[in-house]
């Protein structure tokens, strides 16, 4: 039996582990050909609490039989314990035994692929040399032809140092390489853009902004993910002023925008208006502070922001310039008092912090008709099922429950119509249009409580909010102008 896929996981509270995207094991079986084995393993693995998904046949032979089944487990722990009840059978050999999320990152998520072939002399001639070099003088002499001749047009630069991966915290460039393969798949299979994971070994901002600026010319927008706050506003912000291509901090404004479109939603189903809402939002980081943003440019006025000193508010020591800002543009009447208090009438929570950081108590306390994102992941601020029946609309951020909070819903659409329309960068008006155009993809008589966001996989999400996103930036003239001049 061979095991090597096997590693440890971060740990996860067993009742807040959905079966299906838990741990799924894989394993092949050598299995004796006589009546009744397939039945004992079965057996073994439901009394060992495993739930059986599939059942192939690789092979099957006069007097054995090679099969792989799919079994979800709990975690790693389980998966072993699963194992060996099934290895000791007499009759059964457990060849191959894996984790099926490690086989999946097995030599990587991505790869460059060609979009012409070389088949011929003629046609290597053509893409590389001697022909290659009138295109390069081209670009040279006409600068804008770059954006017709290559494929910087339509290319991503995912950019991270790793320190606050997911909810992994600061784990370094190499170990954020899966997550940011996975943000390129998705750039990739929703907004047909290339991207391509640049992970950077240093935490110093100059010489993170040095280097996305020296690298820039190859691509034709940079996604910055999982940079700690608040050194990920300062960079950002110095990007957006450097250089004359989209740059989008993932964390705070992909965030933003699909809670705007969940807000936006929301509203038409508790019939309440921005300005009267009253807004508790737990978590004032990257994320909190975009939120509260757009928020306030929707027309919401009266937010109330808790990190883990306590509210925010003006004058309060321990805040950074990211939080000070947030004090002075929130909390209009100073509330310095605790959570509990600032639950009381609230129209809207957003949690953007850690698990069971709410009570059922706490949201009882809310207005009528309240809305509840508790987007802390894996594990939300409070379990939708401890809620139901207390507020009229909850979502949360795992796919296992409705109304899910996910950011694929923004990006990939965003930067397509940020690319079609030849942006130089991308402004608050473009990430209230793509909120809009979310929320847009659900028709008003569609609309319930249990369906505010549409799915990631509806195809009408990635091309509405690219138009809408196109349509913004050629309104306001934030695009490249002209282009090559010269016959290509």
């Amino acid at each position: 039996m061979t095991n090597e896929s096997f590693q440890p996981q971060a740990r996860v509270v067993d009742e807040y582990e959905s079966p299906v995207s838990g741990y799924q094991l894989l394993m092949m079986l050598r299995i004796e050909n006589a009546p009744g084995k397939l039945g004992l393993i079965t057996t073994a693995i439901g009394e060992s609490g495993g739930d059986i998904g599939a059942v192939d046949i690789h092979e099957a032979h006069h007097d054995y039989m090679v099969r792989e089944l799919r079994v979800f487990c709990r975690d790693v722990g389980h998966a072993r314990e699963i194992v060996g009840q099934v290895d000791a059978l007499e009759g059964v050999d457990v060849q191959r035994a894996s984790d099926r999320t490690f086989q999946l990152h097995r030599g990587g998520k991505i790869e460059i692929a060609n979009k012409v072939n070389i088949r011929t002399n003629a046609e290597l001639s053509h893409v590389y040399t001697p022909g290659v070099a009138r295109v390069s003088m081209m670009v040279h002499d006409e600068p804008d032809s770059v954006w017709a001749l290559t494929a910087r047009r339509n290319t991503v630069a995912v950019v991270t140092d790793g320190t606050a991966v997911l909810g992994l915290g600061d784990i370094g460039p190499e170990a954020a390489m899966p997550v940011m393969e996975g943000k390129c798949m998705l750039f990739k299979s929703f907004g047909e853009i290339d991207a391509w994971p640049i992970c950077l070994d240093t935490k110093d901002p100059d010489r993170i902004v040095d280097i996305v600026e020296a690298i820039a010319p190859t691509f034709g927008g940079i996604l910055l993910e999982d940079i700690s706050a608040p050194r990920c506003f300062d960079i950002e912000d110095r990007l957006v002023e450097k250089l004359d291509i989209p740059v989008f901090h993932d964390d705070q404004h992909g965030t933003a925008v699909v809670v705007l479109a969940a807000l936006i939603n929301s509203l038409k189903i508790v019939d309440k208006k921005p300005e009267d809402l009253k807004v508790v939002v737990l978590g004032v980081g990257a994320s909190g502070i975009a939120c509260a943003r757009i928020m306030l440019n929707y027309g919401v006025r009266d937010i109330i922001g808790f990190d883990r000193t306590g509210a925010v508010y003006p004058g309060r020591e321990n805040l950074n310039p990211a939080k000070e800002w947030f004090a002075e543009h929130t909390n209009p009447d100073g509330f310095s008092g605790d959570l509990t208090q600032a639950m009381r009438g609230a129209d809207m929570f957003l949690g953007l912090s850690g698990p069971r950081m709410l009570s059922p108590e706490q949201v009882d306390s809310m207005a009528g008709d309240s809305i509840v994102l508790a987007l802390s992941n894996p594990e939300p601020e409070i379990m939708p099922e401890l809620i139901t029946g207390k507020a009229r609309v909850i979502a949360t951020g795992r796919s296992d429950y409705p109304n899910q909070v996910n950011n694929v819903l923004c990006f990939p659409g965003l930067f397509r119509g940020a690319f079609d329309a030849g942006a130089k960068r991308i402004t608050e008006e473009m990430k209230l249009v793509a909120a809009h155009a979310i929320a847009e993809v659900i028709p008003d008589d569609q609309l319930n409580e249990e369906y505010i966001l549409p799915s990631v996989f509806n195809e009408d999400v990635v091309r509405k909010v690219a138009a809408a996103v196109a349509e913004e930036a050629r309104r306001t003239g934030n695009v490249r102008e002209g282009g090559s001049r010269v016959f290509v």
